[in-house]
């Protein structure tokens, strides 16, 4: 073999090295992540979504940025994740089983989330607070319901076809009370209201709800978790209470559009664990009645398929069909 024949051979394989190179996808992540809350600031969502967003822009190299899209419960955001292209750069973050309500109960949702979302994992579970506004004469679930017989109490709800919503048509229709549903865009009016006595009854999670009951300004009846909560641990449970296995609450978790690399999903999934227990966060969010609960992204669909499942039956039955 001639020297020049030898020099273009070693010419063109450095050439197919180089573009080879060249052609290799960037590593992950390369440029800011949008973190989606499809919800007004101030609700659970975004508490948890703001505790994370610098540890986890720390933890990644890059800018985690966090952005309120709020509208039709939730959904108006979720849409715009499971439409983003799924390359790790726009995630959710939601109550999980709210998400789960809406096939149910909206009759054209624009996208299907066991379909277009997939789970990266949850970060943490907060039960609904039972409360109601000081003026109102019940210190407990059986003296709320017997007033609801005799008055009317108005049931300030964060959203139609909520997870708040449906936890207050379930405890309804187990207990026997009887009051009037008034929808809001989110869990900081219905708070609001209920302050102001508008509403008299308020179903919310702990964690955006417990500091009115903590200034006085809600009194609490009853938290809708299997056990007590050590942070409120004079307050019993709505199951204790006389409804036999209640239990409700917000499941805030992160998902991502369907098709996002198995490899990203897995790195997102490491990052935000080791994010979420730090001893901080853990923590912070435990003092405002929130616990830390992960998932593999697994674990993660199975627990939304049958959240779906599970409130689908009470969606059904109270007949809550929204367009």
């Amino acid at each position: 073999m001639t020297l020049n024949r030898r020099s273009a051979l070693a010419g063109l394989a450095g050439a197919l090295c180089a573009a080879s190179a060249t052609a290799q996808p960037a590593p992950w992540p390369a440029r800011p992540i949008r973190l989606v809350v499809p919800y007004p600031p101030g609700g659970s969502s975004d508490i948890i979504a703001r505790s994370i967003g610098q540890p986890l822009s720390e933890a990644l190299g890059q800018p985690v940025i966090v952005d309120n899209k709020p509208g039709a419960n939730g959904n108006l955001g979720a849409d715009a994740v499971a439409k983003a292209a799924p390359d790790g750069y726009t995630l959710l973050l939601c109550d999980v089983g709210a998400l789960a309500i809406s096939p149910s109960v909206y009759t054209k949702l624009p996208f299907d989330p066991s379909r277009d979302l997939r789970g990266v994992t949850m970060l943490a579970y907060s039960p609904h607070l039972l409360v109601v506004h000081p003026s109102v004469q019940a210190g407990s679930l059986k003296e709320l319901v017997a007033l609801s017989r005799k008055e009317d109490l108005n049931f300030a709800v964060t959203a139609t076809g909520s997870a708040p919503h449906l936890a207050g048509v379930a405890l309804e229709r187990a207990s026997g009370a009887r009051w009037q549903y008034v929808p809001y865009k989110g869990g900081v009016t219905a708070i609001q209201d209920t302050v102001a006595g508008q509403t008299q009854i308020l179903m919310n999670g702990m964690l955006a709800t417990l500091p009115q009951v903590q200034s006085g300004k809600l009194k609490v009846l009853g938290v809708s978790k299997a056990t007590r909560m050590p942070l409120i641990g004079n307050v019993p449970t709505l199951a204790e209470q006389g409804v036999a296995g209640f239990e409700s609450g917000t499941w805030q978790g992160i998902l991502a559009p369907r098709g996002t690399p198995d490899a990203i999903v897995q790195q997102l999934n490491k990052a935000l664990i080791g994010t979420i227990r730090s001893a901080d966060i853990r923590s912070r969010l435990a003092g405002q009645g929130a616990e830390v609960v992960t998932m593999t992204p697994a674990d993660q669909d199975r627990f939304f398929a049958k959240e779906r499942r599970r409130w689908a039956d009470v969606v059904q039955a109270a007949a809550i069909r929204l367009d």
